[in-house]
């Protein structure tokens, strides 16, 4: 699994036009799943992201966690984090996990935030989304399970 992790004052994602999922500060994570990611990509994500020391203390250095903080999450699906450009100029996607089996995934990344007490929001899988955001520092991570 993949995730791009953004420090957030604010985030929100629209599908048709509506709110699907609001937070004020915190973190927007997209995450994408590759073929063949499991139980250990997840519970590797799900348990380091919470931790990730990326918000400022009283001295401004990067001390505090979005749990330290009680921040919120706003997850988004993305299959492109595994859009692959290094031949031609139209990305190739087969790294990208089957739809039905990265769906069950992502539902399951939520469900592991959301049983750390964490508030969480979310986009909507396979949903054509617009995403607003007023990123903070601007702080932006990448985070892959299978490099640990």
């Amino acid at each position: 699994m993949r995730a791009v992790i953004q420090r957030v004052k604010s985030a929100e994602v629209l599908v048709d036009g509506h709110v699907s999922g609001r937070i004020g500060k915190g973190l927007l994570v997209f995450v994408g799943v590759a073929k063949g990611d499991g139980e250990s990509d997840l519970s590797f994500l799900t348990s380091k992201i919470p931790e990730l020391r990326i918000f400022e203390d009283q001295s401004e250095k990067f001390n505090l966690s979005l749990k330290e903080i009680g921040g919120e999450i706003l997850v988004v699906s993305q299959f492109t984090l595994y859009g692959d450009c290094r031949k031609g100029r139209r990305p190739s996607f087969t790294e990208a996990e089957d739809p039905i089996l990265a769906r069950d995934l992502y539902e399951r990344f939520i469900l592991r935030l959301k049983e750390q007490n964490i508030p969480v929001q979310t986009g909507e899988f396979q949903a054509k989304m617009e995403v607003c955001l007023v990123n903070d520092g601007p702080v932006t991570l990448i985070l892959e399970s299978r490099r640990g």
